[in-house]
């Protein structure tokens, strides 16, 4: 059985499923717990920002990623 760790809240997930129950956002493991509290901290702020570039948004995420990390939550 296959089982990988979320790289933010550290909880094992069991059999993942890309897209379904594990996500992955460059070298990240994130489980859907996570993606789903780092979704709603970053939509309000990608809402207003203008101009609105990917590599913006690319770096945006990795950053409030590795925050998250460090910090052991989001």
């Amino acid at each position: 059985m296959v089982t990988t760790t979320c790289d933010i809240c550290k909880k094992k997930v069991e059999i993942p499923i890309t897209g379904q129950s594990l996500h992955y956002y460059g070298n990240h493991s994130i489980c859907e717990a996570c993606k789903d509290s780092l979704e709603l901290q970053i939509k309000a702020t990608v809402r207003d920002k203008e101009p609105y570039t990917t590599d913006w948004y690319e770096k945006y995420i990795n950053d409030s990623i590795s925050k998250a990390i460090q910090k052991g939550k989001i």
